[in-house]
C-alpha cells in the first residue's frame, strides 16, 4: 500500500476480503471455489477503480478462473467478468496503468528475479517487474539461469508430487547460487515461501523477497 500511494494511487483495503478460491479450484472442489469467488465478487463490486492484487496467481484466478467457474451462470458470469476487467497485478498496474518505473527505491545488493508461472504464463506479465527492479538505485540486477522455470511449488502440486517438486526446487536454488545474487525477488508469496523454505532446510539464509519489499526501501 505504501508503494502504491507513493506512486500516486489512492488505496482502499476492503476488510471483508478473503481467499480468492484458487486452492479449492485447483483441487477440483468447484462448489467450494464458487462460494469463495462469489464472496470476493460481492466484496469488491462495491468498490470503484482498479483492483490491484499483489500476487500473479490470485490475479490469474480472478481474470481467468472465475470465467470458467461461472461460464454457464447467467447471473454470476457477468459479475465475474466485470470484476476481471478491473483486476490488475501489482507490477502490471504500476508500469502499464500508472506509467511508473522509478519509485525512488534504494537497495544495495545484487538481486535476481524469479518469474513465477501464473504471472508470466497466464497473465503475460514479464517485462514489468524487471523494469521496476532495473530502476532501483544501488541494486545490480543479474540474470537468473532458467528464470522462467517453475520453482516446484504450484500450490497442491508440491503436496501431491513432493519428489518432483523437490527436484524442481533443487534446480531453482542451484540456479540462484550460480547467478551470484544475494537476494532473489519474486511477485508471488507462494514461490517465495517455497524457495525460502528450501534454503532454510539446506542451512542457507532465506533471502527471497517480495518485489514490493524492495520497492519500499529508501
Amino acid at each position: 500500500m505504501r508503494v502504491l500511494e507513493r506512486a500516486g494511487a489512492k488505496v482502499d483495503f476492503p476488510s471483508g476480503q478473503t481467499c480468492c478460491g484458487q486452492p479449492a479450484f485447483n483441487a477440483g472442489m468447484r462448489e467450494q471455489a464458487r462460494q469463495m469467488a462469489q464472496h470476493t465478487i460481492q466484496v469488491f463490486e462495491n468498490t470503484s477503480g482498479w483492483i490491484v492484487i499483489p500476487s500473479g496467481s490470485c490475479a490469474a484466478m480472478i481474470r481467468h478462473g472465475y470465467g470458467e467457474l461461472f461460464q454457464n451462470d447467467p447471473i454470476w458470469h457477468p459479475r465475474a467478468k466485470a470484476l476481471a476487467d478491473r483486476t490488475l497485478e501489482f507490477t502490471e498496474f504500476l508500469v502499464d496503468q500508472l506509467g511508473v518505473r522509478d519509485l525512488g527505491a534504494r537497495f544495495q545488493a545484487k538481486i535476481a528475479y524469479h518469474a513465477s508461472c501464473h504471472l508470466s504464463r497466464e497473465l503475460g506479465v514479464k517485462r514489468q517487474p524487471r523494469l521496476l527492479l532495473e530502476a532501483v538505485k544501488e541494486a545490480t540486477l543479474v540474470d537468473l539461469p532458467e528464470e522462467q522455470d517453475c520453482c516446484g511449488f504450484g500450490g497442491l502440486f508440491s503436496i501431491e508430487h513432493p519428489a518432483v517438486s523437490k527436484a524442481m526446487l533443487d534446480r531453482k536454488i542451484q540456479n540462484f547460487d550460480n547467478s551470484g545474487a544475494e537476494v532473489l525477488v519474486a511477485c508471488d508469496s507462494g514461490c517465495l515461501t517455497h524457495i525460502n523454505g528450501g534454503l532454510h532446510r539446506r542451512g542457507k539464509q532465506p533471502c527471497g523477497l517480495y518485489i514490493a519489499d524492495i520497492l519500499d526501501k529508501s
